[in-house]
């Protein structure tokens, strides 16, 4: 496997899932199931950072000139090439009877993929169905299997985890358990794949590799409806309320089935030791943070001393991307993966809810931003209403008051914003005034 080894080397640094940028990989294989003869699923670990990061890397053998475009890795041999199998039906065909019916390969002293199936009542997936990969992933891919011409069945979306941890993703775990309890904010789900693997160490371990979800198809996610009705002038009020009903459900539901406690000292040391080491980069790369220095770590400090709420487990990245809009289940709740940068220990930690409404708030309010409309003034009133409206339905359900005055609230969204300030600079300096803006209102100079 050297000459596959070398040609992943140059492939995979030019994926969007490739989490090590700018760095040589070292790769080598922990992991590989052949499924049929030209067909292997590879763990590949890289140990160009610390700690290594192992990824899922289907592949497949096809005769050269027949491997669709952008799945090309390198020659094979005379006349043939090793591809990305994601767009190879001899490994989706396989993924989805994993998802649906079950099955395993391997052994456990070889490396072992086990499958646990979770039907849902009234959702079941087609007999045969056909794959197309979802275009713009980045940390992850996802494909949309759609029932093949008079064959009944719900469409099903699989999300294929490139980067694989031991243990059971926070995105399968949380959307399982929630849609094992009957909530509606979640798509029913269809199935999980699982594997095992060897640690440097010689320690097996195992973790998620795959999860298969009911898909609605045709539905737009919440950032675009939001962007329409913004741009349209159209009150959003009712709908925002909703989707606070939503959040707020889910936050009361992942109460009540995962364990909470009560934060101590060390918790908000950690939380507050996050916002200042992000306060410091965002210091030294965005000078037009300076003068509300002071007042930011005044926030943070009010935040600090304020009482807190018990820890949960959370989303963990919520924002308006991550929500559709169903006509069947009104709003729907997407991605519980947490932010892919975070360790997934710590993912997988009870957190602060208020963390996910801060991130609402703080997406309605890029709408402001990306709508545009000479009357500026029209879609500020807009995002207020929108936000106001949100906290109210979220404040109904959860059975605690939060408002702009909440003190713990203000520093995670606070927080947010200066994330928004870093990565804005560094990607989009054109929108460098959003942030800027909502920092400028959280913390006012005297």
């Amino acid at each position: 496997m050297g000459d596959l080894l070398d040609l992943l080397a140059v492939w995979m640094p030019r994926q969007r899932w490739y989490g090590t940028k700018g760095r040589d990989p070292r790769l080598t294989i922990v992991a590989d199931w052949p499924l049929d003869d030209d067909v292997r699923l590879l763990l590949v670990r890289d140990e160009a950072v610390h700690p290594a990061i192992v990824y899922q890397v289907p592949v497949a053998v096809r005769a050269e000139g027949s491997v669709p475009p952008g799945s090309l890795i390198g020659a094979s041999g005379e006349g043939q090439v090793w591809t990305d199998a994601t767009t190879d039906a001899g490994f989706t065909d396989q993924l989805y009877s994993w998802v649906t019916a079950g099955g395993e390969v391997g052994a456990p002293g070889d490396g072992f993929i086990g499958f646990a199936l979770a039907m849902s009542d009234g959702k079941t997936p087609a007999a045969r169905a056909t794959a197309k990969v979802l275009s713009g992933e980045q940390s992850n891919t996802s494909l949309i299997f759609r029932p093949d011409e008079g064959t009944a069945g719900v469409p099903v979306i699989c999300k294929l985890f490139r980067q694989v941890n031991p243990g059971i993703n926070p995105d399968v775990e949380l959307q399982s358990a929630l849609a094992a309890g009957g909530a509606a904010f979640v798509p029913a789900a269809i199935g999980e794949v699982r594997g095992s693997w060897m640690t440097p160490e010689g320690v097996p371990v195992s973790g998620s590799l795959a999860f298969a979800q009911e898909f609605f198809d045709g539905v737009e996610d919440a950032w675009r409806v939001a962007l329409d009705a913004a741009a349209a002038g159209e009150d959003f009020a009712e709908r925002a309320h909703a989707l606070g009903t939503s959040v707020a459900g889910m936050h009361v539901a992942l109460a009540a089935q995962f364990p909470t406690r009560e934060p101590d000292d060390a918790d908000r040391a950690a939380v507050v030791g996050a916002w200042d080491r992000r306060l410091a980069i965002a210091l030294a790369e965005v000078p037009a943070l300076a003068p509300y220095a002071d007042r930011i770590r005044a926030v943070y400090a009010a935040a600090a001393r304020a009482p807190w709420p018990s820890l949960q487990r959370v989303h963990g990245d919520l924002h308006l991307g991550q929500v559709l809009h169903t006509p069947s289940n009104g709003w729907v709740l997407l991605d519980f993966e947490g932010e892919p940068l975070r360790p997934i220990e710590e993912r997988l930690l009870p957190d602060v809810a208020v963390r996910d409404v801060a991130g609402m708030l703080r997406s309605f309010d890029y709408v402001s931003g990306a709508v545009a409309d000479d009357d500026g003034d029209a879609v500020r009133a807009w995002v207020i209403d929108a936000q106001q409206a949100f906290l109210a339905g979220y404040a109904d359900t959860a059975g605690a008051v939060r408002t702009d005055d909440d003190p713990l609230l203000a520093a995670f969204e606070l927080d947010k914003a200066v994330y928004e300030a870093i990565y804005e600079t560094r990607n989009r300096p054109d929108w460098i005034g959003i942030p800027l803006a909502a920092i400028g209102r959280l913390a006012p100079l005297d």
